[in-house]
């Protein structure tokens, strides 16, 4: 389903279901201290029921399903929760397909919900009330956000240039480490009650990092099938240039917790 937002990529339309195979591969990449700093706050453990909007392929519902939550993960891409629901065989996690302005769970139902990776994608006015609505009293949001540092890591940097060559409107690039930002109309129902933004080196082989920077929506999930072709051959080359076999690439993580009123 493509999606277009003028605040996004100046308007260019992106789909994340075209991408969703190697997004499947590549993209669950969070580091165990990724999630340790969920846990810490007391979030998404057993006795909670999670809801996670924007699930894409189930990456936090899965790799928390240890800590004993239920979780309901929702997505709108038809092909992400295809692939949410493979990854997650053996697991009791429920998901669905439907935008997050489409949701429309009981009231009362959950005591986190979350979403990683995609806050900015969503209407605000739109969804605030209804996520105020689904949690319980005293729920909270817990909003979620990793990305490389291009000005302190150089192969980032340089295949973020490569990324720019082929998709110039790319919103994504230029990342410094920085609060989430929560849009002013949660303030009236909801508490930030915590933030926190730590850098964080994250593994990979030129293989995968490849497939990451592939997945992304500069490039995956945008781009046609031969310019696709044509700068994975470039990036390829790239990397064999300026990269070692395995290698870090220097990321940072936010997390914010906002409490409901």
């Amino acid at each position: 389903m493509n999606i277009v937002n003028k605040n996004i990529d100046g308007g260019k339309a992106f789909d994340w279901g075209k991408t969703s195979h190697d997004y499947a591969k590549f993209r669950d990449i969070y580091p165990q201290e990724f999630y340790n700093k969920i846990i810490e706050r007391k979030l998404c453990v057993d006795g909670q029921t999670v809801l996670d909007i924007g699930t894409g392929t189930g990456v936090l519902p899965r790799n928390m399903y240890q800590y004993g939550a239920k979780w309901i993960g929702t997505d709108i891409s038809e092909k992400q929760i295809e692939q949410a629901v493979i990854l997650s065989k053996g697991m009791n996690i429920d998901y669905y397909t439907v935008s997050a302005e489409d949701l429309q769970f009981p009231d009362n139902s959950f005591d986190v919900i979350t979403a990683c990776q995609c806050f900015w994608y969503f209407d605000h006015e739109q969804i605030m009330p209804k996520i105020y609505r689904m949690l319980k009293p005293n729920g909270r949001i817990l909003v979620l956000y990793m990305a490389w540092l291009p000005f302190e890591d150089r192969i980032a940097n340089a295949s973020e240039m490569l990324v720019l060559k082929y998709s110039p409107d790319w919103s994504g690039a230029g990342e410094k480490i920085h609060p989430i930002v929560i849009p002013e109309c949660y303030k009236e129902r909801f508490e930030l009650v915590y933030h926190e933004e730590y850098p964080i080196n994250v593994y990979f082989t030129r293989k995968s990092w490849n497939g990451r920077m592939k997945a992304c929506r500069g490039i995956g999930a945008s781009l046609s099938e031969d310019e696709i072709n044509a700068w994975e051959q470039e990036h390829t080359k790239l990397l064999s240039e300026i990269a070692p076999d395995e290698f870090d690439i220097l990321h940072y993580a936010a997390i914010a917790e906002l409490k409901k009123k």
